[in-house]
């Protein structure tokens, strides 16, 4: 166990800053990942990188080419608008959810992350805002689903966001230094966390579909300028 929980560490951290790279599109759709430039660049072995691939394989965001080794998961408009509609579909149904089963502590975090959220403007840097916005509006959102108490649900959810996490940083370089972009997602979440705490399940499902498909048609811009269909 002594020699497995090393290589275990390297695999989990080969695989989260791979994870974060390919998001961030340093490699893109379809590029062949190299073994012997990945060893170079993460300064791991061969077995955690294997490791760490076959979980970025399980999480679509790499594919496995028969001998060949790997690739970049292809990118497309219809995968987009898939992952898209099923996490809004399912976002809404977790709300309901939330608000059916959410108590006093869960709308005081809902509250609380919405506020932090609404404060990142303060950050000046262009890297610190991105990286900043982007992880307050996953707690901000992360906040909401936990009040439906359904760990499989939230498992699904998290794989989901995995997947759609790639096309979402395209829209986040966008519009993340957009100061009209954010005062329209600002309000968007305003408006969320009314009738949550109003608790009127039926408007906060349709403003949570609506919110999270907000983002498809620029995404849809940026990828047909780029060629890809």
């Amino acid at each position: 166990m002594e020699t497995d929980a090393p290589r275990q560490n390297l695999a989990i951290n080969a695989y989260r800053t791979l994870k974060h790279d390919i998001i961030r599109g340093r490699y893109v759709p379809k590029e062949k990942l190299l073994m012997s430039l990945l060893k170079e660049r993460y300064g791991v072995s061969t077995g955690p990188l294997r490791e760490a691939l076959s979980q970025l394989v399980a999480d679509r965001l790499v594919v496995a080419i028969s001998q060949r080794g790997y690739r970049v998961a292809p990118m497309s408009l219809a995968e987009l608008n898939d992952i898209h509609d099923a996490r809004a579909q399912l976002e809404g149904l977790i709300l309901r959810l939330a608000i059916e089963r959410g108590d006093d502590d869960w709308e005081a975090s809902v509250v609380a992350t919405a506020h932090r959220l609404a404060k990142v403007t303060d950050i000046s840097s262009p890297d610190e805002l991105l990286d900043g916005w982007d992880f307050r509006h996953k707690a901000f959102h992360t906040a909401i689903a936990s009040g439906c108490n359904s760990p499989h649900l939230l498992q699904m959810r998290n794989t989901l966001f995995d997947q759609v996490e790639r096309y979402r940083h395209l829209w986040l370089q966008e519009t993340v230094m957009s100061s009209t972009a954010l005062e329209q997602k600002r309000q968007e979440h305003a408006a969320l966390v009314e009738v949550i705490l109003a608790r009127d399940a039926e408007q906060a499902a349709i403003l949570m579909r609506d919110h999270l498909m907000t983002p498809v048609p620029i995404i849809t811009r940026v990828l047909e300028a780029r060629g890809i269909s």
